[in-house]
């Protein structure tokens, strides 16, 4: 597709995480952008602070006439939003350039150097770590993140074209799409089995994923996984090595083995050891791109999160509050692991929001078992997402399953006094629902209360 064509962009589905940032993107090259989202958001706002028109109601009436003309208008929409959907059907029907998101992000990365970050678990932090290396070491990057970075409170960084660096989303395959010259897959555990049944029919999806490098292209793997490439690890006999792991005031100090010498003093201000081999890998693929290990080592200890990976709400010697989107069991071990390895003496409680019928479903044991770790659990009502109900999949069938004497099943306006009632110094909010907009209400009436 040639872009210079198109002049205006309309989304729907513009305030998802990805949506948003295309829609930034194109917003930043000039072009005319508005959309449609179900709900008013953080997300939303941040796009109509930079002029780009939003609105709630699903329905042609709300479209101007120039985002009607069919020769300069590209429609870009996302698999989450309903089949029935009339603005989207409306521009089917006619005749439109109506793209998939992972379509549209394939076409821009394809005529850049393309960095993509697979894999079930870490894309997120791994691709704005990443983004964040080689923006740092001048390289003239554009990098769509799955998330808001601390660093540039945005889920987009914008300093040039020449290079991209994207996370390759396994939902749906729609990482089939992207051609990149270096790729990793950070894990390949079983997730979105609503979309491809079997666990085996996954793995096969990242086979298809890691025959899609460029020629002369490099693939970095997890070590571990089936799939031959440049390994990494922590402390093992990979390619690329964390060592000599020392954590200083909540920062983890440490060495790079890579494939030909060792860089030292690494710092790294994450906590959890998911977070380490997360740094790890970007590091390789920073190093592999060509970025000096100095400017690396100050750009890394600069790094500052995402937004809802770990993030620190309320941080005094007394009470923490953190928010973290850990949403599948393996993510709330790793949540589970960074907690205990900062705060080892004190006491944990976990309030999880399930996401997903089917997730819960699928990972019901394992989520029990994941859940059980913590000292105290408040456990919420599934969030539905994209899903109807399944049934007798419910969050108190859930909760039957954890052996555990400290749980509750809670409502969301509950959730405050019952936190308030625990005598937990680390209060944990997990999930990839809307528990994200409870976090702020907790916080606030934490902070008055101590």
């Amino acid at each position: 597709m040639n872009y210079n064509n198109i002049h205006n962009v309309y989304f729907i589905g513009i305030g998802g995480i990805g949506m948003s940032a295309l829609a930034r993107y194109f917003k930043a090259n000039n072009k005319q952008v508005m959309g449609y989202d179900k709900t008013k958001t953080e997300i939303t706002d941040g796009l109509e602070n930079l002029g780009v028109k939003v609105h709630f109601n699903d329905s042609i009436d709300n479209i101007p006439t120039r985002f009607l003309d069919i020769e300069s208008t590209l429609v870009v929409y996302t698999p989450a939003i309903p089949k029935a959907h009339q603005e989207l059907n409306y521009f089917i029907d006619n005749g439109y350039k109506v793209l998939k998101r992972s379509v549209v992000l394939g076409e821009i990365t394809k005529h850049t150097f393309c960095l993509a970050v697979a894999g079930t678990h870490g894309k997120t932090t791994t691709t704005s770590i990443l983004g964040h290396l080689l923006n740092e070491c001048g390289v003239e990057v554009t990098a769509f993140l799955g998330g808001i970075s601390e660093n540039y409170n945005s889920n987009l960084i914008l300093n040039g074209t020449k290079v991209t660096v994207v996370e390759a989303d396994e939902f749906d395959r729609s990482f089939l799409t992207l051609s990149p010259d270096l790729a990793c897959i950070t894990s390949m555990d079983a997730d979105h089995l609503d979309i491809y049944g079997e666990a085996e029919a996954l793995k096969d999806s990242f086979v298809d994923f890691s025959k899609k490098l460029k020629p002369n292209g490099k693939l970095f793997v997890k070590n571990g996984l089936p799939l031959k490439g440049i390994t990494y690890g922590i402390e093992d006999n990979s390619d690329y090595s964390v060592k000599n792991i020392k954590i200083i005031d909540g920062t983890y100090v440490f060495d790079v083995k890579t494939p030909s010498t060792t860089l030292d003093n690494f710092k790294f201000n994450l906590p959890g050891r998911h977070n380490l081999s997360n740094a790890l890998i970007a590091l390789a693929m920073a190093v592999e791109y060509g970025c000096p290990p100095k400017q690396l080592a100050k750009a890394l200890a600069s790094y500052k999160g995402v937004k809802r990976r770990f993030s620190y709400s309320i941080k005094t010697e007394n009470l923490v509050l953190i928010d973290d989107y850990a949403h599948h069991p393996q993510e709330i071990n790793a949540v589970h692991q960074a907690v205990r390895e900062m705060y080892p003496n004190q006491k944990v409680m976990a309030v999880f929001q399930p996401h997903l019928f089917s997730r819960t479903r699928d990972f019901a044991d394992e989520f029990a078992e994941a859940l059980s770790q913590f000292d105290e659990v408040l456990l919420l009502d599934i969030y539905p997402a994209r899903e109807l109900p399944i049934e007798g999949v419910t969050s108190n069938w859930l909760l039957g399953k954890m052996k555990h004497d400290h749980k509750k099943l809670v409502e969301k306006p509950e959730i405050i006094s019952e936190i308030k009632k625990s005598n937990a110094q680390v209060i944990l909010m997990i999930g990839a629902g809307d528990i994200g907009e409870e976090v702020k209400h907790v916080k606030e009436a934490l902070s008055v209360a101590s």
